[in-house]
């Protein structure tokens, strides 16, 4: 069988062997339901270890589920959620928050989707204002909707910023993995501060499911209590949990002969095929043929080019327009790479990229 080969997104890709194989090995006899199972047993001790032993791991379906749930954890029925203008929580969830959770998305600009500490200042006074909804929560999205990625200063600065006004933090971490890959620091650090996280697996390497995980110590005890029944009103409850938890947990504890971990090898792998991407088109974007939009710090890359040459390379390879391009006739694409992206993947679409350039009218570029 041919291999079918994107640069859509990383949930394009396939299951990891390792998770396969866990999830066949927990694929024996009968286990009790609704996670009191021994995988899941499990799944709390991998918490425990990565995050700190104050922290509480819950498995969810999907990441707008795990957004969801966090959020309304941490917010009162009358409470805004602060988040970048890109942030999945606002343009890509359906209105998700809104609709499900009723809480309102108080947007910020930005060009790169990370936002600073200073902007906060934005929402600040609206606290205490009965007529607005009230800026309780700051989302951050680490790495961000844009490839980029949150120095632990950033980071720092940010969650430092929101606590001193009284907000929550909740971190999308759906590629905290590539985050904490591309910073050369554990999950835990690259968490920097936040109070509840989104923790992400479908993107690295899972096959499904993601987790609410409670990082703030003085949210345990409370947090212990509510979640178990938000879980269950959002419908991310599943019956037969062991096989989310199990997926879990192998990114987390499955380590290879040097030690490192599954969640770790697969988010580096992705990050580096990423950087190869770039650099093979580089020659392209200083011969004037496309442009790279935004800095290349994950495991996405974002370029405008004709829209004639996406198109013509799409008919291979799929992938996503993101908006229209700077210049009449050109559009601004996200190429992503996944776990179980190759060089020669790689090598293959840029290929097609430079003879889809080539064979573009002048006037086009």
């Amino acid at each position: 069988m041919n291999r079918t080969v994107h640069f859509a997104s990383d949930n394009y890709a396939s299951v990891h062997p390792e998770i396969m194989a866990a999830l066949a090995q927990a694929n024996a006899g009968h286990d009790v339901a609704y996670g009191a199972d021994a995988a899941t047993a499990a799944f709390d001790a991998a918490i425990a270890s990565t995050f700190g032993d104050q922290a509480l791991g819950f498995p969810v379906f999907n990441g707008t589920g795990a957004n969801i749930v966090s959020l309304m954890a941490l917010s009162p029925r009358w409470g805004g959620i602060v988040a970048s203008e890109h942030a999945h929580i606002n343009v890509d969830e359906n209105g998700a928050p809104e609709r499900v959770g009723g809480l309102k998305i108080l947007p910020l600009p930005s060009t790169d989707g990370r936002i600073s500490a200073d902007q906060l200042a934005r929402y600040a006074g609206d606290l205490g204002d009965e007529h607005r909804a009230q800026p309780v929560v700051l989302s951050v999205t680490q790495s961000t909707e844009l490839g980029t990625v949150y120095s632990l200063e950033q980071m720092a600065e940010l969650t430092y910023a929101a606590h001193e006004l009284g907000m929550r933090v909740h971190l999308d971490g759906a590629r905290i993995a590539n985050a904490a890959a591309a910073l050369g620091v554990s999950l835990r650090e690259a968490t920097a501060g936040a109070d509840v996280l989104s923790f992400g697996g479908t993107k690295n390497g899972a096959m499904l499911g993601e987790a609410v995980v409670v990082l703030a110590e003085d949210l345990r005890d409370s947090l212990a209590h509510d979640l178990p029944y938000l879980r269950k009103q959002t419908m991310q409850l599943g019956s037969k949990m062991r096989y989310v938890s199990t997926q879990l947990t192998t990114l987390l504890t499955a380590t290879d002969l040097a030690g490192d971990a599954l969640w770790l090898r697969n988010a580096r792998h992705a990050n580096a095929m990423a950087t190869r991407l770039r650099a093979a088109l580089a020659p392209l974007e200083a011969a004037g043929a496309l442009r790279f939009t935004q800095d290349t710090e994950s495991n996405a890359v974002f370029v405008e080019l004709p829209q004639a040459s996406a198109d013509a390379v799409r008919a291979d390879f799929r992938f996503y327009d993101w908006q229209p391009g700077a210049t009449p006739g050109t559009v601004e694409a996200r190429w992503m790479c996944a776990w179980d992206t190759t060089a020669e993947d790689v090598d293959g679409f840029t290929a097609a990229v430079t003879r889809a350039l080539e064979a573009a009218p002048a006037g086009s570029r």
